[in-house]
This record gives C-alpha cells, structure tokens and sequence, in this order.
C-alpha cells in the first residue's frame, strides 16, 4: 500500500523512512507564521520566563494584520509589543501593514512544496496549498515550536476531493468549496488531511488554490493539501526560488474517503447564516432580502484574482445606494498590482470603498464590522453569529457573487454580468 502526501510529507519531517495513520511522531519544523493576536502577546513573556529564544529567526515570519490599522491604544499597544518582540528576538521577515499572515508567506515565497509547515492561526491550512503540510497550531504548541524547532503530530488520515471538469464562466473556488464543505458538514474531516486534486483544480491559478486549502479547515480538516504542479514551480520560480523537491502521493496510496464533483456542473453558491455548511446554490435561494453591506475580503476572498474578477463584475456599474461594498485586499502587494492595472479605479468608479490591508472585519475587527440586524454578503470564510458584528447576519460567496450582489443590493448570480 502506497503513501499519501500527508504521509510522505510527514515522514520525511520526523526522519522517518514511513510513517502509519495514527502514528504520533516528533517532527522538525521548516517554517512558522505567528501574528500580532496569536504570537508574543500570547507566548512572549513565557519564553522569557523560560530563559529560551526561537531556534531559528529566519525561519519564522511574524505578520501584524489582526489590529492594523489600530483603533484604540490597546491595539496600538500590542501592535507595539510586536514590533519591539521581532527586533529582541531578530526576526527579518516582520510585516506590518503589509498583507494577511497567510497571505505574505506565499508571496514572499517562504513556502515551497514539502515543507513541515506550522502557523498560529485556524486558515494557517492556506500554504497547503504550495504542496506542503500546513497546520495550525495553539499558543502553547507554538511556544514549544519556537523554542525548540520541533512539535509532534499524529499521522492523519486522508479524504481525497476529486474535482473534473472546468468551471465556467462566474463559478470560482470559493463555490467550489462551499459545494464541497455542503457535502462534508463542518466536522466531517475532523483531523483528517484534505487532498484536492482533478483537472478543475490542477487548472486553477495560484490564487484560486489558495482557496482551497484556507477553507479545508472549515470541513474539519487538520490540513488542506495540493500536490505541487507547473503553476506552483512557475510561481516559485517568478519569486527565485527554485530550492525545493515536489512531493507526490502514491497512486495506490489509501484513503478513507474519496468524494468527486464535477465542475461543469456546478453554479455560484451562498452559504446562509449561520454556519459555512448551511448551502445552497444561489438559483435555490428563495428570499432575497435587502443586504446593507458587501464585504470583498480576507485572506480567502481579496487576493489579485478576487479583485480583477469584481472588477470585471463591477464596470461600468454602480453599488446600489442601499448597500455599501467594502474592499479590503489581502496585503500591499495585491494593492499595487491592482492599482497598476486599473482594477481599482474600476472598483472605486462602480462605488466601492477601501480598508487598510488586513484581517479586519473577517475577524470582528476594525473597519467595516456590522451593527445588530444588519445583513452583509462577504468573501470571507466564516459566518458563525456574532463573526462580523453581534446580532448581524453574513451570507459566505465567491468575490464574484459579492460585487454582483452589491450592485443589486440583494444576492444575486454574478453570471448575469458576465
């Protein structure tokens, strides 16, 4: 019997010529993110106290994006602490206002295909993404990761999503996981690790599979997981990195479950409040109230390709008066490619407002947070009641979905404006 990539991955990690399903075993770290919510302010003064310092600087990225831009002086405060914790401890990739912490990794390309990969963050499953093994871990697990290098991981098993076919025009990944997370429920990867594969998600660009293994955490899952293709390698090899080997499974490898989708099939979904499982596809829903805010967002739905895709949705149109749309890009990078090509002033033209770069209102945070009553369609990847705002409710769809919807000013199929 063959290996899954979780297997191989995991194997290689704990210096192992093979490992077995449920098999715990001591694995050695090649890369952690931790941010300004879930790092020093957590673990910093523990580390202290135990007289220790992280293992290896360069190996750990420290975003602040959950309290950008401050909005009182306590977030300030920890925004501070941040700072002054990655210039004790020497840690040369320190972003501040640059981009979510699962989004700058990847564009930076700190992530390639392989790695042992651990974040302190629930979507840290993002970088699955890149074909490595990325998990998400507490603030004391983390802790023991920077000071060590080192954490342990039971060996997982693995559900593997087929997707043929080719989506068509309007229909994105964020459908494509709605329709899959509808399948699986919200518990029904529970420490299983995801394997996407089929040519509808071997054909997705970059930003697109990012999509994929953000929201596997939203089955689940304990990791999200894409075997590593050209458009991985070409992507690395655009940022100079070419140092890495592509992990594959093995054909006869076994699985505790394989479910196939076919893509040509499927139509823009809506996940309803609220829960990311309550979906249906946007043709099915039968009440079509009034939405106070669109929200294109997050580390799942406000990277390039979002953006140029509501750009498309959203020109030479106009937001309803009744509905704001909110924009806020994944990071700085995504800024300046879009404002290079024209995407923003599209969207600025259409009505749309810009957030500062950041997790912002996906979290419950900052700018853009929703008042009791009020309804909101967002890109965003949870929609738990009280996630944006107490007493509000949020509908989870594509970008697409969201800038079609902010221009009737009710949930609305982005097919029709494309």
């Amino acid at each position: 019997m063959g290996y899954t990539l979780a297997q191989k991955i995991i194997a290689r990690a704990s210096k192992k010529s093979q490992v077995q399903v449920n098999e715990i075993v001591e694995v050695d770290i090649d890369f952690a993110m931790i941010h300004d919510s879930s790092g020093p302010r957590r673990f910093g003064s523990t580390l202290e106290k135990l007289g220790a310092t992280v293992w290896n600087p360069d190996k750990v990225a420290l975003i602040s994006d959950h309290f950008v831009s401050s909005s009182d002086s306590t977030e300030a405060s920890i925004l501070k602490l941040t700072r002054e914790w990655a210039k004790k401890y020497r840690i040369s990739k320190f972003h501040e206002r640059e981009g979510i912490g699962h989004i700058v990794p990847v564009e930076r390309g700190y992530i390639t295909p392989g790695m042992m990969y651990v974040g302190a963050d629930s979507h840290s499953t993002t970088a699955g993404a890149m074909g490595c093994f990325a998990i998400a871990l507490g603030s004391t697990d983390m802790l023991g990761v920077m000071a060590t290098g080192k954490t342990w991981v039971k060996v997982p098993e693995s559900i593997k999503i087929i997707w043929k076919g080719k989506l068509s025009k309007g229909v994105m990944a964020k459908d494509m996981m709605l329709k899959s997370i509808q399948r699986t429920g919200i518990d029904g990867a529970t420490y299983k690790s995801v394997e996407f594969s089929g040519s509808a998600v071997d054909t997705l660009p970059m930003d697109e599979r990012l999509v994929l293994s953000n929201m596997a955490i939203e089955m689940g899952a304990k990791a999200g997981i894409i075997e590593a293709n050209d458009i991985v390698i070409d992507y690395l090899n655009e940022r100079n990195v070419s140092n890495f080997e592509v992990v594959t499974a093995d054909k006869d490898a076994f699985y505790f479950e394989t479910l196939e989708f076919n893509a040509n099939q499927l139509e823009p979904m809506v996940a309803l409040p609220h829960s990311p499982d309550n979906v249906k596809p946007v043709s099915a829903i039968d009440h079509f109230e009034p939405l106070d805010q669109a929200y294109i967002g997050a580390c799942t739905g406000a990277k390039y390709y979002d953006l140029e895709i509501a750009a498309q949705v959203l020109k030479g149109r106009r937001v309803s008066k009744n509905t704001r749309l909110l924009i806020a890009p994944a990071s700085s990078e995504v800024m300046r490619r879009a404002t290079k090509s024209g995407i923003v002033e599209t969207l600025l033209d259409a009505g749309a407002t810009f957030l500062p770069t950041g997790c912002g209102a996906c979290a419950g945070l900052g700018n853009g947070v929703l008042a009791p009553g009020e309804r909101c369609i967002s890109s965003t990847n949870r929609n738990f009641p009280g996630r944006m705002g107490s007493g509000s409710e949020v509908y989870l769809a594509s970008p697409a979905t969201v800038a079609a919807s902010a221009i009737t000013g009710r949930i609305t199929d982005p097919r029709e404006f494309l």
